[in-house]
C-alpha cells in the first residue's frame, strides 16, 4: 500500500490551508492569543434594544472593515458571501494558490479543483427586499443580483464565478452544520478520487433575526449586563447561546499532489461521519450524535483511545449540552479533554463547523487547547468528561476531533491527524 493511500484503499487527504473572519482574529496567531486572554468577545448589541418581546441584547459581530473587492467581481455578493470570499482568499494564500487579487493558479480551474460551501441563509437584506414586494405595492428594490445576495446557495456559488472554479459544487445549507459537512463532504470528493482540491467551508452573517428566532425558543443568554461572563457551556447556571458571526474555510487536497507540488501541510483529515437523528427537528438526540462519532472513528481507523482532545458543538443550551456530553461519553467511556470555542465567540451557525476544525487544527500542532471560558461549576446532568477550563491545557496528541449537530438533526463528526513529514 502507498504511502498516499488511507487503511481503505481510498487517497489520503490533507489539509493545505485555512482561513478564517471571527472576532478571535483572522489568523491562528491573533486566536490564538485571543483564546490565552481568557476573555471572550461578546458585546452588549446596542441595536437590539430596538426590538420589543427579545430577551437577549448579546452578540459576537465580526467587527472589523471587510476587504475591498472590485465592484463588478463582488456585485452579487451580500455580507455572507464576503465574509466567504475573504476567509477562502486567505485560505488559498496560505495553500499557495493564489497568484493576484481573487486570482488563482490555472490548475484551479481544470475541472479537478471543486467547492464545498453553506451557510444557514443568504443575507438578509437581499431576503428583506425580496419580502418587501409581497406586502408592498413597489418592486423597485428588487434588480438583478437580488436573489443571487440572498438564495442559499449564494457562497458556494459566488466562490465557484469568482475563482472560475469549474469542478464539482457542493452547497451545505444545514444550519449549524454547513460548515463542517462541507468539510465532510470535500473530504469524501477527494478521497474518491473525484476531485483532487477542495475548497470547504462555511459562513454566516450576523443579524437580529437569528438571535429573536433562539431567543423565542428560550435558548438566548440574557446577562445582558455582563456580556463577558456569557454564554457559559456545561454549567450548571448556563441560560443559552449568543449568536456570533464569520466565516472559515479549508483547502483540502490529496496528499500525493500537496507533496508533489511542494506545499506545506497542517494536518490529515483523518476521519468523517454524518447522520440523522430521524426524531426531532430541533431537540437533539444522544443515540445518533454518538452513532455519528462512532462513524468518524471508524472511517478513521482508530479507537476512541486515540483521540486526545474533542472540539465540542457546546451551544450553551440546556438539552443541547446534556445530550451532547451524554453522546461523548457513551463514545469515549472516559473523561476525555474537551472544550468549547463558541464560549469566545457565541455560535457562528453556518460558519462554526469550519472555524472550529481550522482552531482544532491549530491547537494540535500548537500542543496547547482553549479552555471553556465561564464554567465554573459544571452541570451535574451534564457527562463527566474532562472539561478544559482555566489557563488550557497543554496535550500531545495525534489525534483531534470536532463535532457539530444542527436543526433538523443532522449530525456531523471530523478527526483530524497530526501530519509528521
Amino acid at each position: 500500500m502507498s504511502e498516499f493511500t488511507r487503511h481503505d484503499g481510498k487517497r489520503r487527504v490533507v489539509v493545505t490551508g485555512g482561513g478564517m473572519l471571527t472576532a478571535l482574529g483572522v489568523d491562528w496567531q491573533e486566536a490564538l492569543a485571543t483564546l490565552r486572554s481568557g476573555k471572550n468577545c461578546i458585546q452588549y448589541i446596542k441595536d437590539f434594544d430596538r426590538l420589543e418581546n427579545m430577551n437577549t441584547r448579546l452578540g459576537c459581530p465580526y467587527d472589523r472593515e471587510l476587504n475591498k473587492y472590485p465592484r463588478k467581481k463582488v456585485r452579487g455578493m451580500g455580507r455572507v458571501a464576503l465574509l466567504a470570499v475573504e476567509a477562502t482568499d486567505r485560505a488559498l494564500s496560505m495553500a499557495g494558490f493564489t497568484t493576484g487579487e481573487l486570482e488563482v493558479a490555472d490548475e484551479l480551474h481544470n475541472g479537478r479543483t471543486g467547492i464545498a460551501y453553506g451557510s444557514c441563509m443568504g443575507s438578509l437584506e437581499s431576503i428583506e427586499d425580496m419580502v418587501s414586494v409581497i406586502h408592498g405595492t413597489d418592486a423597485s428594490k428588487i434588480n438583478s443580483q437580488t436573489y443571487i445576495k440572498c438564495m442559499p446557495q449564494t457562497t458556494v456559488c459566488n466562490l465557484s464565478v469568482l475563482y472560475a472554479i469549474r469542478g464539482r459544487m457542493i452547497t451545505t445549507n444545514t444550519a449549524c452544520t454547513s460548515g463542517s459537512l462541507a468539510v465532510g463532504y470535500a473530504y469524501e470528493a477527494i478521497a474518491n478520487g473525484i476531485q483532487d482540491i477542495m475548497i470547504a467551508g462555511g459562513a454566516e452573517e450576523f443579524n437580529a433575526p437569528d438571535a429573536a428566532t433562539f431567543d423565542a425558543m428560550g435558548a438566548t443568554a440574557i446577562l445582558n449586563d455582563t456580556p463577558h461572563l456569557e454564554p457559559k457551556p456545561f454549567d450548571k447556571d448556563r441560560d443559552g447561546l449568543v449568536i456570533g458571526e464569520g466565516a472559515g474555510t479549508l483547502i483540502l487536497e490529496d496528499m500525493e499532489h500537496a507533496v508533489k507540488r511542494g506545499a506545506r501541510i497542517y494536518a490529515e483529515v483523518a476521519g468523517f461521519g454524518t447522520n440523522a437523528d430521524g426524531v426531532h427537528i430541533t431537540s437533539p438526540n444522544s443515540e445518533t450524535q454518538a452513532v455519528c462519532m462512532r462513524l468518524a472513528l471508524e472511517n478513521a481507523g482508530i479507537s476512541a483511545d486515540q483521540i486526545g482532545y474533542v472540539n465540542a458543538h457546546g451551544t450553551s443550551t440546556h438539552h443541547g449540552d446534556i445530550a451532547e456530553t451524554a453522546a461523548t461519553y457513551s463514545v469515549f467511556n472516559r473523561a476525555v479533554p474537551i472544550s468549547s470555542t463558541k464560549s469566545y465567540i457565541g455560535h457562528t451557525l453556518g460558519a462554526c463547523g469550519a472555524v472550529e476544525s481550522w482552531l482544532s487544527i491549530n491547537m494540535m500542532n500548537e500542543g496547547w487547547f482553549h479552555p471553556t471560558l465561564n464554567l465554573t461549576n459544571v452541570d451535574p446532568e451534564c457527562a463527566p468528561l474532562d472539561y478544559i477550563t482555566g489557563s488550557g491545557r497543554e496535550i500531545d496528541t495525534e489525534y483531534v476531533m470536532n463535532n457539530n449537530f444542527a436543526f433538523g438533526g443532522i449530525n456531523t463528526s471530523l478527526v483530524f491527524k497530526k501530519f509528521k513529514a
